[in-house]
């Protein structure tokens, strides 16, 4: 769309594609890469948005609230996701219907108290690490 290819300030009358990654030139001319404007990551090779499988588990009945994070405990980044509301199993398996397999959770934690910020928003830096059993 016209949102996301831009004027090239290096190659006037050219267009660029703004990817949503975050770099800055080093004064080595070399590219440092900064990060992500939104919430993509890449998981076993795969663009993965958290928000999109929230959303897949909001919208599962019985399902009262959500949320997905990425963790790298095991060394690897992983999906987490946090529900309230049914067993992680019955998620699981519901899950699985709705989204394709490498955008599944590794990890269902089941949660009766969220954690929040001082604001009443969802402390995400606070939810609790998978144990081997989640």
């Amino acid at each position: 769309t016209e949102e996301r290819f831009l004027e090239d300030p290096f190659y006037p009358g050219e267009r660029m594609y703004k990817t949503g990654d975050v770099a800055r030139w080093l004064p080595d001319g070399n590219v440092e890469f900064l990060g992500r404007l939104d919430d993509q990551v890449k998981i076993r090779g795969y663009r993965v948005e958290p928000g999109e499988i929230e959303a897949a588990l909001r919208s599962i009945e019985g399902v009262r609230e959500a949320a997905v994070t990425v963790r790298t405990d095991s060394g690897e980044p992983e999906l987490c996701a946090y529900v309230e509301g049914l067993q992680r199993n019955e998620v699981r398996a519901q899950l699985e219907r709705l989204l394709p397999g490498y955008m599944v959770p590794a990890y269902m934690i089941e949660m009766e108290q969220w954690p929040v910020t001082p604001s009443g928003k969802l402390d995400r830096n606070a939810l609790p690490a998978p144990d081997g059993a989640a």
